[in-house]
C-alpha cells in the first residue's frame, strides 16, 4: 500500500507553502507580487491563510538568491531569527550585516545542503522560490506542498509547476476556502505508488 509523507531519515521533510494565481504563476515576469498583496488585501483583517502556524512547525528555511532579493525589500525582514539558507550559483551572496546571524549562503549542492542540515537537526524545512522548488520537485525531494490559488488570470508571469523526468503522485490532505475567493490545499507525497 503507498505511504504518504515518508521521508527518507537521511534528510528534513521538504515543504512548500506559496500562492499562485489561478493560470499558475507566483509572480508577475519582473518578479513583483502586487497582485497577491492586492487579494491578501481583500482577507478579513488578521488572517494570514494559515502562514503563522506553519511557520511555527518549521526548523529552517531555503530559498532561491531571486526570492532572497525579493524578501530584502520586505520592512521588516519577515523571518525573525529563523535560520536561512540562501541557494545560489553565486559564490559571493551579499548578505546584509544585520542578517548574518541568522541568513546562510546554501551553496548548489542540494544533497549537501540537505544532509548538513539534518546533522544540524533540521526536521522540517520550508523551501521558498520558483526555479528552487522546481529543482526539488525534479529531483523529487518535496514531501508536502500547500499551495494557496487566488483566483486571478495573470496570463504571464513566473511559473511554479516546471517540467518533471516522471510522474509524481500527491494525495490531498486537506483544502479550505475563503469568501474572498481563495482556495488552499495541501498534498503529500505518495511515495512507493505508481505513477512515480
Amino acid at each position: 500500500m503507498p505511504n504518504a509523507d515518508t521521508t527518507p531519515p537521511s534528510r528534513p521533510q521538504v515543504e512548500v507553502f506559496i500562492a499562485t494565481s489561478l493560470d499558475g504563476f507566483i509572480a508577475r515576469p519582473d518578479g513583483s507580487l502586487d497582485w497577491l498583496m492586492q487579494a491578501q488585501a481583500t482577507a478579513p483583517a488578521g488572517e494570514d491563510f494559515g502562514y503563522a502556524e506553519f511557520m511555527a512547525g518549521v526548523d529552517a528555511l531555503v530559498m532561491g538568491r531571486k526570492t532572497f532579493e525579493t524578501v530584502l525589500g520586505f520592512d521588516p525582514w519577515p523571518y525573525g531569527e529563523l535560520p536561512v539558507w540562501v541557494m545560489s550559483r553565486q559564490q559571493r551572496l551579499a548578505i546584509p550585516e544585520t542578517l548574518r546571524p541568522h541568513v546562510q549562503h546554501g551553496g548548489t549542492e542540494v544533497a549537501a545542503l540537505l544532509r548538513q542540515l539534518a546533522q544540524q537537526g533540521v526536521r522540517r524545512l520550508y523551501l521558498d522560490g520558483g526555479e528552487l522548488i522546481q529543482s526539488f520537485l525534479f529531483e523529487d525531494l518535496v514531501d508536502r506542498i500547500t499551495v494557496t490559488t487566488v483566483p486571478l488570470l495573470l496570463g504571464q508571469g513566473r511559473r511554479l509547476w516546471g517540467p518533471l523526468p516522471a510522474d509524481r503522485a500527491w494525495t490531498l490532505q486537506a483544502s479550505r476556502h475563503w469568501p474572498c475567493g481563495l482556495v488552499q490545499s495541501c498534498y503529500a507525497r505518495l511515495r512507493n505508488a505508481s505513477p512515480q
